[in-house]
């Protein structure tokens, strides 16, 4: 199930300094774009909707998805899943074992939660995959295993740390049109964070300062 995240006059600021103001809504299959440079709060944007914010921040109001108030909860209960620059796979685990890791306890049955890792490894062209050493695949097929573990966690909202940054430019295209593609099937809200304007181009949704701030006008 995927729903609207609303980020209600959400503030951060950090030694009396406001480095977040954003008060707007993310519906289901919509990227929002945070750009801006280094330090500018981007990833202090994504800490506070992930629950992570570090004690020495101040955040104000409030966050809902789904029409739950996740403000105040634990990051492992707001189903709000993460991607980051890398791929952050499991070296011990193998590519299938990465996928099954994801797959929520409630979720029982081997042969069931088999089925789940191969239909997610068939859907991003990796089939046959499952038993395959992480470290044996190259960086696109990296990025889409990382994806698929994500969605495999059932999020309802899912933010996006600059993860196409480390790419080459040909890889880039292909991993973030796979990545956007698949936000927009599942219908989630997404939020994306980073510094290059050809990933808010291909987002398509409304670009903004971490501070609120309209970019990019369409």
């Amino acid at each position: 199930m995927t729903g609207t995240l609303h980020l209600d006059h959400m503030r951060v600021s950090h030694d009396g300094t406001t480095l977040v103001d954003l008060d707007l809504s993310v519906a289901p299959g919509t990227v929002l774009t945070i750009m801006g440079p280094s330090g500018s709060g981007k990833s202090t944007a994504l800490a506070a909707i992930m629950g992570t914010l570090p004690r020495e921040f101040d955040r104000e109001g409030r966050i809902t998805l789904e029409g739950r108030d996740i403000t105040d909860l634990a990051p492992h209960l707001r189903r709000v899943g993460l991607l980051f620059q890398d791929d952050v796979l499991f070296p011990h685990l193998s590519v299938g074992g990465n996928l099954a890791f994801a797959i929520p306890p409630r979720t029982k049955g081997r042969a069931v939660r088999r089925s789940l890792v191969e239909a997610a490894l068939a859907s991003a062209g990796l089939a046959g995959f499952a038993d395959r050493d992480p470290a044996t695949l190259s960086g696109g097929q990296r990025a889409r295993v990382a994806l698929m573990r994500t969605l495999l966690a059932r999020p309802c909202a899912l933010l996006l740390d600059e993860p196409f940054s480390r790419l080459d430019t040909a890889l880039r295209a292909q991993v973030r049109g796979f990545v956007l593609d698949r936000i927009r099937t599942a219908g989630l809200a997404a939020v994306l964070v980073t510094h290059d304007p050809e990933d808010a181009q291909a987002a398509g949704g409304p670009v903004v300062s971490p501070m609120g701030k309209p970019l990019m006008a369409r």
